[in-house]
């Protein structure tokens, strides 16, 4: 008997129990994060515009702090040698070197931030505490991920 190699983000466990056990973790860790959105205010329409108007350091204090708790656990990441759920080591890559890429997408993600009033996660937040209007808002999402996708080669990576 043959075993099949060991291929990255291929599950080994059976698609069922995958599937519930998943599902329900990711479901747990959007309720958190949808809640820490809404009661920090960053699912705020007032509290955005108030940062894009620099009215307030609110939103700016806020992300700063997620950039750094993201480059801690990046560089924890990198110096623990932990696995994935599959058992995997986790490996966190360098990024590409260059700049447009950068600036085009930031530019292009904050326009829509600014014209929308949302970035893509409380999006689903906004969703979830029936404001209506976010369907418009994801639908244009969707649209601009499919078109990224459909001109990905295209474009100055």
């Amino acid at each position: 008997m043959t075993s099949t190699p060991r291929i990255p983000g291929v599950h080994s466990e059976p698609a069922a129990t995958r599937t519930v056990t998943g599902l329900l973790v990711y479901l747990l860790a959007g309720l958190y994060f949808g809640v820490v959105l809404v009661k920090s205010e960053a699912a705020s329409w007032y509290r955005i515009q108030e940062m894009f108007r620099f009215e307030s350091f609110h939103m700016f204090g806020l992300i700063g702090s997620a950039v750094l708790t993201g480059m801690v656990a990046t560089l924890l990441l990198r110096r623990s040698g932990l696995n994935s759920r599959d058992g995997q080591t986790i490996r966190v890559t360098d990024k590409e070197k260059g700049w447009r890429r950068y600036v085009f997408g930031g530019l292009t993600f904050g326009v829509g931030w600014g014209l929308a009033g949302v970035c893509p996660g409380p999006i689903f937040t906004l969703l979830g505490a029936g404001i209506w209007p976010m369907l418009l808002v994801l639908a244009f999402a969707l649209l601009g991920t499919y078109l990224y996708g459909t001109f990905k080669d295209r474009l100055p990576h």
